[in-house]
């Protein structure tokens, strides 16, 4: 299985029996969703959910289907999509998706914690918003590393949690070049070989 990072939290994924995407946001290349079957989304926030490019894949491609919790309703309107909820297991691709988690993370407590589900393919998990440890083992961990809702010291103890033995970071746009530096010495300091940056546009074999 290829996996490609397209900025921020999406990531494609190609098998030999096809091909799927997971949170294609705002801050995402719209490229991603090139010939795509399906479309996995973790929650209804712009960073991981860009409505205008969802449109326009169905009016494109109407047969690809699209995947996320109830919520999406509130972003989506009248898309159709398919809903997803922790204990889910779809077949795409030639693989299996599991749906893993419930709730996106804490921003602060005035703010009301959106519904958010993290995905495991094959070991490959992405949580979207959350710091879901998923309970069974994880072989590749694509591990938020920047966001409102956390702190640099809450990433290491997930990616300790979880104990993948390969970590990419995700979900980090808002994050200066000088940031990116900052964030994978530290990183790299204190989780050691397991964390390995993938470039925006480039692509691992998992």
């Amino acid at each position: 299985m290829r996996l490609t990072k397209f900025g921020h939290a999406c990531v494609r994924l190609d098998t030999d029996g096809g091909a799927f995407a997971i949170d294609p946001g705002v801050f995402s290349d719209p490229a991603a969703l090139d010939g795509v079957e399906a479309v996995f989304i973790t929650h209804q926030h712009p960073d991981h959910c860009n409505d205008p490019e969802l449109r326009r894949l169905l009016e494109d491609q109407p047969e690809t289907r699209i995947y996320g919790p109830a919520s999406l309703t509130e972003v989506l309107g009248g898309l159709p999509f398919t809903v997803v909820g922790a204990g889910d297991a779809i077949a795409v691709a030639g693989t299996e998706v599991k749906v893993i988690g419930r709730h996106h993370a804490v921003i602060h407590p005035d703010l009301p914690v959106v519904p958010n589900v993290g995905y495991l393919v094959d070991g490959v998990f992405h949580p979207g918003d959350a710091l879901t440890v998923p309970g069974e083992p994880v072989r590749v961990l694509l591990a938020p590393v920047a966001a409102p809702w956390m702190k640099l010291s809450e990433a290491v103890d997930f990616i300790r949690a979880v104990g993948a033995p390969v970590v990419h970071p995700i979900h980090d746009a808002i994050l200066s070049k000088d940031g990116i530096v900052i964030v994978d010495r530290v990183l790299t300091d204190l989780i050691g070989d397991p964390f390995q940056r993938i470039a925006d546009g480039a692509a691992v074999t998992v």
